[in-house]
């Protein structure tokens, strides 16, 4: 993987986190570092079931995909903050 490929996927995972972390209701309890790493993993856990779907590659905006991806990573976002809470 390429440098630039590094950069995007951190940058995409800080959009998708954030994203992700301001669809859960409430306050949560995991640190911004937390929020990109969901936001990554959400990011290509997405893309991989958006390709699945084949909704990943649509011309203009990719929606569908972009939905997923949050929808993962408001789940990864919530889940963590549960485990966090309770310890």
């Amino acid at each position: 993987m390429e440098i630039s490929g590094v950069i995007s996927a951190i940058l995409i995972g800080i959009v998708i986190g954030v994203l992700g972390r301001l669809a859960v209701p409430g306050r949560q309890r995991i640190g911004i570092l937390w929020t990109i790493m969901i936001g990554i993993i959400a990011a290509f856990i997405g893309t991989g079931i958006a390709s699945g779907l084949d909704v990943a590659n649509t011309k203009g905006v990719d929606w569908i995909e972009w939905i997923i991806q949050i929808a993962l990573a408001a789940f990864g976002v919530a889940a963590l903050s549960k485990v966090k809470l309770h310890r």
